[in-house]
């Protein structure tokens, strides 16, 4: 069995984590801001799959070879870094478009842009961006590969204790997404505004591309 002051020791670490701003905080409440609530739960139910495959592969010590192949993690990296570059990269037009229409509508014409990341209130969209988001990032590997073995107790399964660690990392960031939803619904009649709207989509792209960005740089 995993010692209590592991589990603690190990939640505080997974809970730091989980309150650091970082892609997840924008992806989801983003998503939640703009009104769509089934798609920012299926965005963070992807996330947190992706995170139960990270730690699940970690505990049968597959993740391991991710990290010593240097062909694999490069090819998972720029896989990554590509990915969020053009996710980002479609926010930022999206708002480009958004704002050439703005300026060329005229009164009653009913012109209606929406974005091209995320426009349809999904359950399941939400949960394949998320997932995706999440398994393209390979320091995600990284960290498990570095963090999780060293919570693992050589007397037990692997499998069920690295589960349930990564259980608890899954708990936390499920209880902190839920705080991050009902923040963007609280704020979404500010946000939905067209204005308010391109200035969000603006700030959440140039994130994600900066992340991919520093993806692909191996920062």
């Amino acid at each position: 069995m995993i010692a209590i002051d592991a589990l603690g020791t190990f939640s505080l670490m997974v809970g730091l984590l989980t309150l650091t701003p970082g892609l997840d905080t924008a992806l989801v409440l983003r998503t939640a801001a703009l009104g769509r609530r089934h798609r920012a739960w299926g965005v963070v139910l992807g996330i947190q799959s992706g995170t139960l495959i990270w730690g699940t592969l970690t505990s049968l010590g597959v993740t391991a070879l991710l990290t010593a192949s240097h062909l694999a993690y490069e090819i998972l990296r720029w896989a990554g870094a590509a990915y969020l570059v053009w996710m980002g990269g479609r926010l930022l037009w999206a708002t480009w478009r958004r704002s050439v229409d703005d300026a060329t509508e005229t009164p009653g014409n009913g012109v209606e842009v929406t974005s091209g990341a995320g426009s349809v209130d999904s359950l399941l969209g939400g949960w394949r961006q998320g997932l995706t988001t999440n398994l393209l990032n390979p320091k995600m590997g990284a960290f498990y590969v570095a963090v999780l073995p060293q919570f693992l107790p050589a007397d037990a399964s692997h499998l069920a204790a690295g589960v349930l660690l990564t259980g608890i990392h899954i708990l936390l960031a499920v209880l902190w997404a839920g705080v991050l939803i009902t923040l963007g619904h609280v704020l979404r009649n500010r946000l939905q505004q067209p204005a308010a709207r391109r200035c969000l989509d603006r700030i959440t792209g140039t994130v994600i591309a900066a992340f991919g960005i520093r993806l692909a740089l191996g920062e």
